[in-house]
């Protein structure tokens, strides 16, 4: 008999889930048929063969799942079950994992405290229960992925995915003090992914720590021909290849870091940044430098601007994936009332959009629709589009590895650096308050340091990096070069041994 998933993840869903509210739908134990049928599965466990047996992995609720509802936390797909299985959750399935069930999220990926969600919002797991102040406030558990970065840290899980269009995991896993990485655009298929702005999602893995992260991470990094942004075998092998042989420099193990170069970008500290947080992301770069490491300032100068351009495009990107929820191909449909003018398709339309879209996503439709109009595009969407490219052009300039995917020179560039590292939030986990917490334009700057490794589609990985003076965790992000997941990886767990 092949050895049963771990009951304890399960156990705590049940204890913990109705505080929280991480997960939206469970499912009970059963057989897995995909690894049923692996005649080299061990009974003692994971295998090669099956390196994820039994262990207890979450989905974000806009990841397409044929055994449970996809509803993207939205009125809109309340009914909705897709036919089929994402790639993602396919490879997991084969891999021996156990799926546990999905968690909640902000409405279609649309969020940066998982305020925005039909399911009710997801409360951070470090501000209730055994260890919470008594009496405090409940924290947000960041958004969109909080449902899977709150699973994580409540125990309820191995790991989990979730999405990042700007920040949609490293948010999360840094309020909520795990381990949350953002691979490079084009390398986890987003095929059965409920699209919010195509050019930005990306899949990626929550995890207690770096070793788990790899592991689900590892079983997901493969080329997947449904996807038409996936990239090649050829161009991940090459910059792998570049990556490793970069690593094999100063990657000597926990005495060493000699070789090592890290960037600080100095327009990663804004002025509403917490103090206690710049203070421990020093900590944490003092660590490193007492390894070995060489800590260089860089500027990456079109920062300012990342986030005034991020919302442009995902917004206009947004507008255009939510044209296909009318009521008649996708979605919920809502009738007009009797008596309504039915003489315009937009009006018998605007009935069900109303109805089924919170208002989060209707406020970013109404943006990005305007920033595509004729008298608008040049002003915004296409200027953005040319912060984008400056954006990458700042990224470009800073590693010492080009960027493999335009077939440019592998050279190394002299006093370009390895890593960046920079403070993953501005803050530790806001408070949520009886009117779903910060309202206005401060939930938006919540994602002012994550969305510029977005637009340029580099990885990025959130890292412990200790408590902050209100007693919660503050996140420290790790950014490399296309490709270098590597690199990413490894740095974090070098700060893990460090905090």
């Amino acid at each position: 008999m092949l050895k049963r998933p771990n009951p304890d993840w399960r156990r705590a869903i049940a204890e913990k889930n109705a505080t929280i509210n991480a997960f939206v739908y469970t499912k009970p134990p059963q057989a897995n048929p995909n690894s049923e049928i692996r005649k080299s599965v061990s009974l003692n466990g994971p295998t090669d063969d099956a390196p994820l047996w039994g262990r207890g992995i979450a989905i974000k609720d806009n990841i397409c799942t044929a055994d449970m509802p996809t509803t993207c936390s939205s009125k809109m797909l309340r009914d909705f079950t897709s036919p089929f299985d994402a790639t993602v959750v396919k490879l997991l399935r084969e891999a021996g994992a156990d799926i546990l069930g999905k968690t909640n999220c902000d409405e279609f990926g649309m969020g940066s405290l998982n305020i925005n969600s039909v399911h009710g919002p997801v409360i951070n797991p470090l501000s209730v229960g055994a260890g919470a102040d008594a009496g405090a406030e409940p924290r947000s558990a960041g958004g969109s992925s909080g449902g899977s970065a709150a699973a994580v840290a409540a125990g309820m899980c191995f790991g989990s995915l979730g999405t990042d269009t700007g920040g949609s995991i490293r948010l999360p896993a840094s309020y909520c003090g795990v381990v949350g990485l953002k691979p490079s655009y084009g390398l986890l298929s987003r095929w059965g992914v409920v699209s919010f702005a195509d050019s930005l999602d990306c899949v990626g893995v929550l995890a207690k720590n770096v070793q788990d992260a790899k592991a689900i991470f590892d079983v997901l990094n493969v080329y997947d021909d449904k996807d038409p942004t996936a990239v090649s075998d050829e161009i991940r092998k090459r910059a792998d290849e570049r990556t490793r042989e970069r690593m094999s420099v100063w990657n000597r193990g926990s005495e060493s870091l000699q070789g090592l170069r890290i960037g600080v970008p100095q327009e990663y500290f804004p002025s509403d940044m917490a103090p206690f947080i710049l203070e421990r992301v020093g900590h944490v770069i003092s660590g490193l430098q007492a390894l070995g490491a060489e800590v260089v300032p860089v500027s990456m100068p079109s920062t300012s601007y990342a986030l005034s351009a991020y919302y442009v495009i995902a917004s206009a990107e947004a507008s255009s994936n939510m044209a296909r929820y009318d009521g008649v191909e996708y979605g919920m449909q809502v009738r007009p009332p009797p008596g309504a003018d039915m003489t315009k398709t937009a009006r018998v339309y605007s009935h069900t959009r109303s109805g089924g879209f919170g208002r989060e996503v209707q406020k970013r439709i109404l943006l990005g629709t305007y920033a595509l109009t004729a008298d608008a595009y040049d002003n915004y969407f296409l200027q953005a589009q040319k912060v984008r490219q400056l954006v990458k052009d700042d990224f470009d300039k800073v590693f010492v590895v080009a960027d493999q995917r335009g077939g440019r020179q592998s050279g190394e560039k002299d006093g370009g650096v390895d890593v960046l590292i920079h403070a993953s939030a501005i803050r530790t986990a806001p408070n949520m308050r009886g009117d779903g917490g910060d309202v206005g334009l401060t939930t938006y700057v919540q994602d002012v340091l994550t969305v510029p490794a977005s637009l340029a589609g580099v990885p990025a990985i959130n890292a412990y990096g200790g408590i902050g003076d209100d007693g919660f965790p503050v996140g420290v992000s790790v950014v490399g070069q296309w490709g270098s997941e590597a690199s990413v990886l490894r740095v974090c767990e070098i700060i893990a041994s460090i905090v």
